[in-house]
């Protein structure tokens, strides 16, 4: 038996059905030589710092920093019962081979890679790798499957990216907490982003407007235009010299130039034009996206690339 284990219940669901695993159970699905299983999100995190040591669940300026030497991940309580779905599905003795089928991604990777180990599973690893959710490139996708280890460096960037963000939240948020004596979140992302959003709102509460001048010549539905003066003299002694005088055109240049198509959206492009349009969060433009993917509607989101693969064309 092969366990095939995707990032969320529908997906799971959409690649059964192609595999022909229509067997219902308790957090799987079976058939066909196939068991298929999820996760719900993350079910596996690291641990909290008071969970290294005692001494860390008070937050005191002397502890800091906080560097574990050996990092310990722990399941998340909310996520317990099916992670031993997967943990008891990973040991059965007829699965022989298990099949990384969670979102082709840095983060899917992590989601996956996580409960392989917390699970100290051994057996063969297989990865799926599709971004569209069309029979034919699961069909494909399974027909091409590539082994584990050729994303191993995917998955230390994963774990570099979560290793990182404990260690700036720990220790920020300690550090501020303590030294201004109220609980203040600080996060890698989060912190420089609101930073940004804060200088932003400054500079435009601190604009002052400036007064210029400018001096125009409009003839039907022409109109030409000088540069700025700060001095309303200097555009008044522009215009005094132009009164009463001719101007010829001396050269009328018609060209006619293609503009090439817009490139394709990619997910921060259509959050913000659908914020733009309709008003929505990047939060919510994300959600309809991913339920629209999982539909087969569109292809995979959550990626900054604007291109389809040949095969993707029809």
């Amino acid at each position: 038996m092969k366990l095939v284990i995707a990032e969320k219940p529908s997906v799971a669901m959409a690649l059964a059905s192609v595999l022909g695993a229509r067997t219902r159970k308790d957090g799987y699905v079976e058939g066909n030589g196939y068991i298929v299983s999820w996760c719900v999100g993350h079910l596996v995190g690291l641990c909290d710092a008071s969970e290294y040591d005692e001494k860390y669940k008070k937050w005191r300026y002397e502890d800091l920093p906080i560097v574990p030497e050996c990092w310990r991940h722990k399941v998340l309580d909310g996520t317990k019962k099916q992670y031993g779905i997967l943990k008891k599905l990973m040991r059965d003795s007829n699965v022989d081979e298990v099949i990384c089928a969670t979102d082709a991604g840095r983060e899917g990777e992590l989601i996956f890679r996580l409960v392989y180990e917390q699970a100290g599973c051994k057996k063969p690893m297989k990865r799926l790798w599709i971004s569209s959710m069309e029979e034919q490139a699961i069909k494909d996708g399974f027909a091409s499957l590539k082994d584990g280890s050729c994303y191993d460096s995917l998955y230390q960037s994963a774990l570099c990216r979560a290793k990182a963000d404990w260690l700036v939240g720990i220790n920020a948020s300690r550090l501020f907490s303590v030294l201004y004596n109220q609980n203040l979140k600080v996060g890698r992302v989060q912190t420089p982003t609101l930073a940004m959003i804060v200088d932003r709102n400054q500079k435009i509460k601190e604009f002052t407007k400036e007064k210029y001048y400018m001096a125009h010549i409009k003839f039907d539905d022409m109109d030409a235009v000088t540069e700025h003066f700060q001095k309303k003299e200097d555009a008044d002694k522009v215009a005094a010299d132009c009164r009463e005088r001719m101007c010829e055109v001396e050269k009328d240049d018609v060209k006619e130039k293609t503009v090439r198509p817009p490139k394709l959206y990619d997910l921060t492009t259509l959050q913000r034009e659908a914020n733009r349009m309709f008003g929505y969060t990047a939060q919510q433009t994300l959600d309809a996206v991913q339920e629209m993917y999982e539909q087969k509607l569109v292809t995979y989101p959550r990626t900054d690339s604007q291109y389809l693969t040949d095969e993707m064309g029809e």
